[in-house]
């Protein structure tokens, strides 16, 4: 099941006029404030009539402007994620739950009560108030809350945005098993670079109301062109398998033909990972370094060379079947006088990949 959306709508000062398709897994909205990131949400949620437009979830029309449809939103079978809980505070933990699963309609397939539970590790918590949960707790409910309501789709409006960085990790790997498990499209909007490289299946880059880069997770983030939050931010996704667990604490990865060490991952070898690999954390050197702290030591070709209007540079560099993205001076590239082909070396250390920049990616069913 896929989500298409196309739409137009004006406002005083501004214009969207966006269309893209989201798949199964999670779709990122992606870009800065005031880029029409909320707008869209809002028309798939029923809480804005579009001007103009069109959105479908795999055969069913929730909006057609032709046709003068417009699915009320008690209607559309989409739970809604908000940056907070939003629980019913004078109901207990089961008893707003329950309220999910009594707005689901009839025909739909029932999800099971104790499976998401025990899915959001919950089970002790039925009991208690909303008033007795922490942050990241009462996100956990509020996401079993939506799965037990049988959408379609669900919408995770910055979802995170209201944690602190303890609470994000606790919360982030529970969005990665809804990525891989349940197969409906999920729209999740965010500002972060660690989320988006994580958890992202497929990334819509919004500027001014546009679309202006849409596709694979991989494929968007590499891309020196398309720095919606600004060079400073830049950064790729890579996948890799765990090849070994090493005493003194680091964990071996294989990527893209090349050995990778990072600070231990707790993951079985065989593993397949994501990890969060910024910009700003590449070195490039023209000769193989020797006799530095550095542990990834990798050999690469220039793939692309952008130089900015300032001081600076985004590099992307091929490291086996990799694409990476290194930030460095326009000084730099003249001093080692890069070019698309020059052979180089992308040095990273260890640990400029801290562990909640590696995440979980389970093969799809």
């Amino acid at each position: 099941m896929s989500l298409s959306v196309s739409l137009k709508h004006g406002f005083a000062g501004f214009d969207l006029d966006a269309s893209f398709e989201a798949p199964n897994g999670i779709t990122m909205l992606y870009g800065r404030s005031g880029s029409g990131k909320t707008t869209i949400v809002n028309a798939l949620a029923g809480l804005l009539h579009p001007d103009q437009g069109h959105i479908s979830i795999g055969s069913q029309t929730l909006f057609d402007s032709k046709t003068r449809q417009h699915l009320p939103a008690s209607k559309r079978r989409i739970g809604y994620i908000f940056q907070e809980g939003r629980l019913f505070p004078h109901l207990s933990v089961r008893q707003n739950l329950k309220y999910g699963q009594w707005f689901a309609p009839r025909s739909a397939p029932r999800s099971d009560f104790e499976q998401i539970v025990d899915m959001l590790g919950i089970a002790p918590l039925l009991e208690r108030r909303p008033t007795r949960l922490s942050g990241g707790e009462k996100q956990r409910v509020a996401i079993g809350r939506a799965l037990l309501s049988s959408p379609q789709m669900i919408l995770a409006d910055e979802p995170l945005a209201a944690l602190d960085h303890a609470r994000k990790e606790e919360i982030i790997p529970y969005f990665e098993r809804l990525r891989d498990a349940l197969g409906i499209p999920i729209l999740y909007v965010s500002h972060s670079g660690t989320e988006i490289a994580r958890l992202a299946t497929t990334i819509v880059v919004l500027q001014d109301g546009r679309v202006v880069r849409q596709g694979p997770a991989g494929a968007v983030l590499s891309d020196p062109d398309v720095t919606p939050l600004g060079a400073t931010a830049a950064g790729v996704m890579v996948q890799g398998r765990v090849a070994a667990q090493h005493p003194d604490g680091l964990t071996e990865v294989q990527s893209g033909g090349l050995s990778w060490l990072l600070p231990a991952a707790a993951y079985p070898v065989g593993s397949t990972l994501r990890l969060r690999v910024e910009a700003q954390d590449v070195m490039l050197a023209t000769e193989k370094p020797r006799s530095i702290s550095a542990l990834n030591v990798l050999p690469a070709t220039v793939a692309t060379l952008r130089l900015g209007d300032g001081p600076g540079a985004l590099v992307q560099i091929k490291a086996g079947e990799n694409l990476l993205l290194a930030r460095i001076t326009r000084r730099s590239v003249e001093a080692l006088n890069l070019k698309v082909g020059t052979p180089v070396y992308a040095v990273l250390k260890a640990v400029s990949i801290p562990r909640g920049a590696i995440g979980d990616q389970h093969p799809r069913q």
